[in-house]
C-alpha cells in the first residue's frame, strides 16, 4: 500500500532553525530550500514502499507594521519598513506559488511587543560579565508572540486524520503543543513523526509520536532534491 504523507510546517520554528542549519538566504531561496527539505520526508523507509504527497501545510503570522520603541538606539522603529519585514512577505510570496503547499496564516499578538535582552545578555549581565554600558543594540530580540498557530496545527492534524486522508504525518517542530492532536492521530491509525531539525526535544514525547527523523544536509540554493512523486 502506497503511503500518503502530509508535511505540517510550523514557519516560525523552520525559518529559525533553519537559518542556524542552512544559513542567510534570500526569500525565494529560503521558499524553495523548504520544499526540498519537505521532499526528503519522502523517502521510502523500506524497500518497496512508495510515498506520495498529499500537501505541505505552512504555519505562520503576517509580519508586523507596528511601531516600537528600541531602548538602545532611543529611536522608535516602524517594522512595515523594515528590510526583515520586506523579506517575509517576499518569503510568504514566494512560498505560495510552490505546488502543493498550503499557507495557514494565525495573527501576531503584538499589541505588548518590544525588544528584550536576549537570555545569554541576561545571564551574563546577573553574572556581571556584562555591565549596562555594554550593551548593543545586537543583544536585543524583538519579542512578538503569535496567536493561532498551534491552534491551526492541532485542527489539520485532527481533520487529517479524522477523514483518514493521510496515513502519515510528518511535522517539523520544536515544542510540545501538539501532543493532544499526535495522540488522537495514532489512535486513528496514523504513523506520526516529528522532525525537529536537530532543535532538543523532552524524551517524554517520545510517547507520543512514532518516530522523530531529521534529514539535514547539504541542500542546493537553485535546484529541488527528485524524491518523491507528487499527487
Amino acid at each position: 500500500m502506497d503511503t500518503i504523507t502530509a508535511i505540517l510546517v510550523d514557519g516560525g520554528f523552520y525559518r529559525k532553525q533553519a537559518k542556524k542549519l542552512f544559513g542567510e538566504k534570500t526569500p525565494q531561496e529560503r521558499a524553495e530550500e523548504l520544499i526540498t527539505y519537505c521532499f526528503r520526508h519522502l523517502q521510502p523507509d523500506f524497500p518497496g514502499e512508495e510515498k506520495r504527497l498529499y500537501r505541505i501545510f505552512y504555519y505562520d503570522c503576517e509580519p508586523s507594521k507596528k511601531t516600537i520603541y528600541n531602548p538602545i538606539t532611543q529611536r522608535s522603529v516602524n517594522l512595515g519598513k523594515t528590510p526583515q519585514y520586506t523579506w517575509t512577505n517576499d518569503f510568504f510570496k514566494a512560498l505560495s506559488e510552490q505546488r502543493k503547499v498550503a499557507l495557514r496564516m494565525g495573527e501576531l499578538s503584538d499589541s505588548n511587543a518590544s525588544y528584550n535582552l536576549k537570555p545569554e545578555i541576561t545571564k551574563k549581565l546577573l553574572k556581571g560579565d556584562l555591565v549596562v554600558t555594554d550593551i548593543t543594540e545586537s543583544d536585543l530580540i524583538l519579542d512578538i508572540q503569535q496567536k493561532g498557530v498551534d491552534m491551526r496545527i492541532g485542527l489539520d492534524i485532527a481533520s487529517l486524520a479524522f477523514k483518514r486522508l493521510v496515513n502519515q504525518i510528518v511535522l517539523i517542530a520544536g515544542d510540545s503543543d501538539f501532543v493532544p492532536a499526535a495522540k488522537y492521530a495514532r489512535r486513528e491509525g496514523i504513523d506520526f513523526i516529528l522532525d525537529p531539525l536537530r532543535h532538543p526535544i523532552k524524551d517524554s514525547l517520545n510517547l507520543h509520536i512514532d518516530g522523530k527523523i531529521t534529514r539535514t544536509g547539504q541542500i542546493g540554493n537553485n535546484s529541488r532534491d527528485k524524491l518523491c512523486n507528487i499527487t
